[in-house]
């Protein structure tokens, strides 16, 4: 993408209302505009990151076995009646009623919706387990939106729901999902820790947050240095294999990670690290909460009706837009782990009225397209320095500038973001140093 066709109205200083890094740095870098409180639009380069991080959520929910649907945005509170929660949840719900005076609602959460689904369409055991997901924007309404994505009252989510027979088969539901989030975070080049939680209005008696450790993390949060040098990809491990899968559960689970509101000192380890976090992930098992009063049920092999065993599982996908760069950040700007980065390559021509420097720019990023790699090119002609410093304000992985001085000698400039290290490659070379091909 050539930058002179690219909508990227990025600021040269730091906006008033941001304040935490991630709110200051997506306004600066055009990534998002507020429309209202708590409510943003999405520009192109933040739709791009947006985009990218859905991605690997949807991969890794495929992978683990989980079905994707879509449920729409607005709700029936006859749903929400039937359940109980209707008058329970507060003012966080947006309640609307239609031109027909019948009650609706923006959907904070989908466990009616999704129970209503399955009870519908699933009638026997046979057809167990069930696990469905979706991704979609949700609405709470938050008393006090702030720090820009990561507690706005829009918001996009990845939730998904899991149906059962029996507890164990529940608990093995909830266990994959431990497995997948893991690894769907690593992936996003954060290490997100899972700890002991309440449930809150979900319900339920077993939960576990997903926390990246953050300086401006929301609440303070207690880990074992284990967690340190922990495995959470589950290299090796089987969706499949329920004793695999049980075990690298219970050995993780029993590493010492705890939120402020379930901390227990007297019990916790000496070589604990006290620490902010994010949430950026949160799972529950909460039984029949759902299904007992929405008559959710099946026959099992003995004719017998059983209601049914659920649990519910979210992800915020916008919000760990902000948690990434929360967690990846220095003083110039944004620092993108390569797999959410909206182009892997800034390439700028710090000369443009050159011929030789255009001609050798536009060379390079048609050989870097051509590769399969993305680029933002800055053919602009803002001056040297205005495009290094928003180079590094937009944080692409990597920066390649093309001057006279540089073209002479054949080479180009070189420059990872995450390290800022520097050094000069040959023009013929680079292609290949960045594709590894």
């Amino acid at each position: 993408m050539r930058l002179s066709n690219y909508f990227l109205p990025t600021l040269k200083e730091d906006p008033k209302e941001a304040e935490i890094a991630s709110h200051k740095y997506m306004l600066r870098a055009g990534m998002i505009k507020q429309t209202s409180a708590g409510i943003y639009s999405w520009l192109p380069l933040g739709i791009k990151v947006l985009q990218k991080i859905e991605n690997i959520v949807r991969d890794e929910q495929n992978k683990s076995g989980a079905n994707e649907i879509l449920m729409p945005t607005i709700q029936s509170a006859d749903l929400w009646k039937e359940s109980g929660r209707y008058d329970a949840y507060g003012k966080e719900m947006l309640r609307i009623t239609d031109r027909h005076e019948r009650e609706m609602l923006y959907g904070p959460t989908n466990e009616e919706m999704i129970t209503d689904i399955v009870r519908s369409h699933v009638k026997s055991y046979r057809d167990l387990p069930q696990n469905l997901y979706h991704i979609q924007w949700k609405f709470r309404d938050e008393i006090r939106p702030r720090f820009g994505v990561m507690r706005g009252r829009e918001f996009l989510m990845k939730d998904n729901y899991s149906f059962d027979l029996t507890y164990e088969d529940a608990l093995y539901s909830y266990q994959k999902m431990y497995l997948a989030y893991l690894r769907t975070f690593t992936r996003m080049g954060l290490q997100a820790i899972p700890m002991a939680a309440d449930t809150g209005p979900i319900g339920g008696d077993l939960s576990h947050e997903f926390i990246v450790l953050a300086e401006t993390g929301e609440s303070e949060v207690y880990v074992d240095k284990a967690w340190m040098q922990a495995d959470t990809t589950g290299d090796g491990i089987d969706y499949g294999n329920k004793r695999q899968l049980g075990n690298y559960y219970k050995a993780l689970s029993s590493i010492y990670a705890a939120t402020d509101e379930k901390h227990d000192a007297a019990n916790a380890p000496k070589d604990l690290i006290t620490a902010r976090g994010i949430e950026v992930g949160h799972i529950f098992y909460f039984g029949t909460k759902y299904s007992e009063s929405m008559g959710a049920k099946v026959q099992d092999s003995n004719g017998k009706m059983v209601t049914l065993e659920m649990g519910s599982y979210g992800i915020g996908v916008s919000r760990l837009v902000g948690a990434i760069i929360e967690a990846s950040h220095d003083e110039n700007g944004i620092i993108w782990p390569e797999e959410v980065a909206p182009f892997s390559i800034g390439l700028m021509n710090l000369k443009p009225v050159d011929r030789a420097c255009s001609e050798a720019c536009d060379e390079l990023y048609k050989k870097f397209t051509d590769a399969g790699l993305e680029v933002l090119y800055d053919d602009t002609d803002s001056g040297a320095g205005a495009k290094f410093a928003n180079m590094d304000l937009i944080g692409l992985p990597w920066q390649v500038a093309i001057g006279p001085k540089s073209l002479e000698k054949g080479m180009v400039e070189l420059k990872k973001r995450k390290t800022g290290e520097k050094h000069e490659v040959s023009i013929d070379a680079i292609t290949e140093k960045l594709t590894g091909k």
